[in-house]
């Protein structure tokens, strides 16, 4: 199985929802936690710790299986 590692962070930007950030796609989870150890160095990421979140996917699969409707699609 071929799979890859997506390094992410998210923090609250008050009523406007969250800013999230794909830190970078990797080769295992051990990677994944390098990088984010090095991000933890810098200003923001530092203040937002529990921000990181790693997700592993595999590769040539499909992650969203549906359509989706958008508040100005017009319904028939």
């Amino acid at each position: 199985m071929n799979v890859v590692f997506l390094l992410w962070h998210s923090h609250e930007i008050g009523d406007r929802g969250t800013d999230d950030k794909l830190i970078g796609v990797y080769s295992s989870e051990a990677e994944a936690e390098a990088a984010k150890a090095r991000k933890l160095k810098y200003e923001g990421f530092r203040d937002e710790p529990d921000g990181f979140l790693i997700d592993k996917y595999e590769l040539d699969r499909d992650y969203w299986s549906e359509g989706y409707i958008t508040k100005t699609a017009s319904r028939q």
